[in-house]
């Protein structure tokens, strides 16, 4: 498990969710949407760093 890589991640998703916010504030869908694809991509960090951890478990 690499801590950086998941805390890369949360930090992706946050950001998501603040853009996301201040597009749901002033109405800028761009900003709504780029805000959900950011935390689509954080997600998906999120879920290759449990894979790697469950493959990690099976080697060792």
């Amino acid at each position: 498990m690499s801590l950086e890589n998941r805390a890369k991640a949360t930090a992706k998703n946050v950001e998501g969710k603040v853009q996301e916010a201040v597009g749901d504030l002033t109405g800028d869908t761009k900003d709504q949407l780029e805000g959900k694809a950011k935390q689509a991509e954080a997600k998906v960090r999120h879920a290759s760093e449990d894979v790697k951890d469950q493959v990690k478990k099976v080697v060792d």
